[in-house]
């Protein structure tokens, strides 16, 4: 097969879809690969370590998925790069559809099997392909609300902890799936007084015993978040449901009696957030008021550190990649329901129920797809 990787787009967006060892797994398996020029140049990767392991450079874009019959990519395309989407094409990447109507209207209309990384789904129910970048995400969140909690900023000007006789920041956690427990993690390492808010029970009984009972487990609900969120100088919102858009958990009017100052880092900006007045923004301006708040809404954070995160990436990535290589992505997904679960659009229809019922459409069955 030819698989193409192309350079990412998107603002300050530095991860690429492949490492070295990842092109090498593919090339030692009979594909061909083709890397845009400079592709992995903001992950530390240079175009002569990707020849070495056997790829072939291309100088644009357009010749990269041109050539490609599977295109790997680490962002969902953006309006730039509809025009290359076709119906003989395989896109494996992140899609977060049920938050992007013109992108999933784009590949019904071009046809085009997309297969996407955040729904990947094993059947312990853990997400393998969402699981690095959700760690990397979790990590980032609290390092970069307290950038933000600093007076310069326009934040509280509170320091996350570590100063005796005052109060350390109290960082509220909505979500105890894998973004959230790494929050927690680097919260509590950071001093922070850190709450975390879920309804499964499972989940605040395990960091229970992960943080020797220095985190609080609080049963979520509308009432429990609320008294939270206006404790708090920092929330973090960490909320997934697989492949469908996250709820509003924190309205306008709750922000509105919040502290003057706090910050709020929704995580979960990619399926559409889980505050109210939550929108997308970027590394180049990355954050905007609400009320007398700062709120963090940057859509692809792990891009901010992408030396670790495009390894981390590959590293779950690769196995899927070659076999869908090796096999063809309907063989491929046939053998493996987890990975038939990534499968959002085919021949012009969505195949991903959550999304086609965020936008009102109907959804082919993958088992009559894959028949």
């Amino acid at each position: 097969m030819k698989v193409g990787i192309p350079k990412e787009v998107k603002n300050n967006e530095f991860r690429v879809g492949i490492t070295p060892v990842g092109v090498h797994e593919l090339v030692v398996n009979g594909h061909d690969v083709f890397v845009e020029k400079g592709a992995g140049l903001g992950s530390q990767i240079t175009d002569d370590e990707y020849v070495s392991q056997g790829a072939t450079i291309l100088d644009s874009a357009d010749d990269v998925w041109g050539s490609a019959e599977m295109v790997i990519k680490v962002k969902e395309p953006i309006k730039e790069e509809y025009h290359r989407l076709r119906d003989d094409l395989t896109l494996f990447t992140y899609l977060h559809l049920a938050a992007d109507q013109p992108l999933t209207d784009e590949l019904v209309k071009a046809r085009t099997t997309g297969i996407a990384y955040e729904t990947v789904q094993l059947p312990s129910g853990a997400l393998p392909l969402l699981y690095p970048m959700s760690e990397v995400a979790g990590c980032l969140a609290p390092q970069v609300g307290a950038y933000f909690l600093m007076r310069p900023e326009g934040g509280r000007g509170v320091l996350m902890g570590g100063v005796g006789g005052v109060a350390n920041a109290k960082v509220v956690i909505i979500g105890a799936g894998v973004s959230g427990q790494n929050a927690a993690n680097i919260a509590l390492g950071m001093g922070a007084d850190v709450t975390l808010l879920d309804t499964d029970l499972d989940k605040l009984r395990m960091s229970f015993w992960r943080y020797d009972n220095r985190v609080h487990g609080l049963a979520s609900s509308t009432l429990a978040i609320r008294q939270q969120v206006m404790q708090a100088d920092m929330v973090i919102g960490a909320v997934l449901i697989p492949g469908a858009k996250a709820p509003k958990l924190v309205t306008n009017e709750l922000v509105s009696q919040m502290k003057p100052g706090s910050v709020l880092v929704d995580i979960a900006v990619d399926q559409g957030g889980c505050f109210e007045d939550t929108r997308p923004t970027t590394h180049a301006d990355p954050t905007f008021a609400v009320h007398g708040s700062t709120m963090y809404c940057v859509a692809n954070m792990p891009g901010a550190v992408p030396n670790t995160s495009t390894w981390a990436l590959t590293n779950a990535t690769l196995p899927y990649a070659v076999r869908l290589a090796n096999r063809g992505w309907k063989d491929a997904m046939r053998s493996d329901h987890s990975l038939a679960l990534g499968l959002n659009t085919y021949d012009g229809s969505v195949t991903c129920a959550p999304v086609a019922e965020a936008f009102g459409m109907e959804s082919v069955d993958l088992a009559e797809v894959l028949s």
